[in-house]
């Protein structure tokens, strides 16, 4: 069975950072590709980053590039997301997710798992 486990989200003021973390079991982490998205309050889902299996290429959606670095550690089976500058539109509840395969989408859809989330607040 599937496991992605977030860790890391907090209440943080304007201008600071935090490293998300997302532990993952139950598959061959290094045959995945993971990514970040968020769910602010009556929003959808959003992507945020990805990093194909062996993390030589990443994917950013515009609002966080030069922000946030997405980076994984195969051997802890491990995926981060390093957010610094944050700003109060960042709040969000962000959630890990793993598809196989290394080709890197922005699509929801295309993710078979998902952890369960962790919150991240941006006070102004």
């Amino acid at each position: 069975q599937v496991h992605l486990v977030e860790s890391g989200g907090g209440l943080v003021q304007a201008g600071g950072s935090l490293r998300l973390s997302c532990a993952a079991s139950g598959l061959t982490f290094s045959s995945y590709s993971m990514a970040w998205f968020r769910q602010a309050p009556g929003k959808e889902r959003e992507f945020v980053a990805a990093i194909n299996w062996s993390g030589d290429n990443t994917k950013y959606t515009d609002s966080v590039k030069g922000r946030f670095t997405i980076s994984r550690d195969n051997a802890k089976k491990s995926v981060y997301l390093q957010m610094n500058s944050l700003k109060p539109e960042d709040t969000a509840v962000y959630y890990c997710a793993a598809k196989s395969g290394g080709v890197l989408y922005s699509g929801r859809y295309y993710y078979d798992y998902w952890g369960q989330g962790t919150q991240v607040t941006v006070s102004s």
